[in-house]
């Protein structure tokens, strides 16, 4: 689970630059994507220590739920935009949607880590 929220971390802040720089770094909220990222890269760098792994990894769980309430806001507009709707800002609408879809994949993958987590210390006590 470490690699894969390493993963996370790297996309969300090529993400977050990528937005801030394409769309001419008029906004610093383009970094928000970003601004996750490095939560979810220090979430990573302090899972390396078993002892604090769990807390670690639950905390990254929790980033996602963030990142999934702060992009979910942006899906109605994507839909209209790709409706053939036009929006004020299409950039905006794109990233906070991949932000929230990449965050809902990672939590229902931290689902599954904690679950079978569970059950490998159940079955092994």
């Amino acid at each position: 689970m470490r690699a894969l929220t390493t993963l996370l971390a790297v996309v969300l802040i090529a993400l977050g630059v990528g937005l801030w720089l394409g769309t001419g770094r008029e906004s610093m909220t383009a970094l928000i994507p970003a601004f996750l990222g490095l939560g979810f890269g220090i979430a990573a760098a302090v899972a390396s220590t078993p002892k604090r792994r769990m807390h670690a990894m639950h905390g990254a769980a929790l980033l996602a739920m963030a990142g999934i309430a702060g992009g979910a806001m942006g899906v109605p507009s994507l839909i209209k935009h790709l409706g053939g709707e036009a929006i004020e800002r299409p950039a905006a609408a794109w990233g906070r949607s991949v932000l929230a879809v990449l965050c809902l994949v990672y939590l229902v993958l931290a689902v599954r880590s904690f679950i079978q987590a569970r059950r490998a210390r159940t079955s092994g006590a």
